[in-house]
């Protein structure tokens, strides 16, 4: 929020983030130590609801950007809403906020991860041991799908994952970019526009997760990572197998603008201002906000 202290925006970021990403790694984590979930689509749903949550506890106050790939298409594509010398404080707030969601998946699912390697014989930091990892940071392919082995390297190459990362979060930034956008009458209340986010973000994980996990987020993938980094995974979490680390911040920081740039320049001018047409208004009588 452009009028919002910066202190209090910062604030509000680091528990955003922390939520968003306490929900996201708390349901892998839940699922590959415990089977809590049955397939793909129930860890994509409650990463969902975990964002659309983390969202309507924090917009009003900083406008739950939660994601420095967001930050970075509003600091270009927004600037009378988002100044770009906020940028950095978000970038660094958003982050703290994942590692304290890294740290506090490791404090409670530590004996179930101790227990898990134990059972599939992993040596913490060693070859192999992304296969407990990937509940902190991220790695392609899935190692929960395919394994580990050098068998599967060559399924998605670091490139691929990069245009992955960057592919989903483009699409995640132009339904972002499309449902806050109060030109857009297609969705009656914007107060629906996190449960849309959230859903749209368990869509791409569920299409996507296969191949790189479906980070779509710097802070998500690069906070936890520190945590499993400092936990012993050592090169494993960063810079991870075959260097593969910046492809989760990278990818998502080339797609975001991109999303926004086609919702801006390819959708939005064909929009009508509400404010402009009586006939635009809701039932209630009010305009669209």
């Amino acid at each position: 929020m452009t009028n919002t202290p910066i202190l209090k925006a910062c604030v509000a970021e680091v528990i955003g983030t922390f939520l968003l990403v306490l929900f996201g790694t708390g349901s892998v984590a839940a699922a590959v130590f415990t089977d809590a979930q049955v397939g793909l689509w129930q860890v994509a749903a409650v990463w969902g609801f975990g964002v659309a949550i983390a969202i309507y506890v924090t917009a009003s106050v900083s406008g739950a950007h939660l994601n420095p790939a967001v930050s970075f298409a509003f600091a270009i594509h927004r600037r009378s809403e988002f100044s770009p010398r906020r940028m950095l404080a978000y970038w660094g707030s958003q982050v703290l906020g994942g590692v304290l969601a890294g740290v506090a998946v490791l404090l409670i699912f530590n004996p179930f991860i101790s227990e898990f390697e134990d059972a599939e014989g992993l040596e913490r930091g060693e070859p192999g041991s992304e296969a407990s990892a990937m509940a902190f940071g991220e790695y392609f392919p899935n190692p929960a799908m395919f394994g580990t082995g050098e068998e599967v390297a060559d399924l998605v190459s670091p490139f691929h994952a990069f245009a992955v990362e960057a592919f989903g979060t483009a699409v995640l930034a132009l339904v972002i970019f499309a449902v806050i956008d109060r030109k857009n009458v297609a969705l009656p209340s914007k107060g629906m526009a996190p449960f849309f986010i959230g859903f749209t973000v368990a869509v791409l994980i569920s299409l996507f997760a296969p191949i790189t996990q479906a980070g779509w987020n710097p802070a998500r993938d690069f906070g936890p990572r520190l945590v499993a980094l400092m936990a012993g995974w050592g090169d494993i979490a960063v810079p991870g197998p075959r260097s593969g680390f910046w492809v989760y911040i990278l990818g998502p920081l080339v797609g975001a603008p991109i999303g926004a740039a086609i919702w801006d320049y390819v959708m939005r001018p064909t929009l009508s201002d509400p404010k402009a047409d009586p006939e635009k208004e809701t039932e209630s009588g009010e305009e669209t906000t």
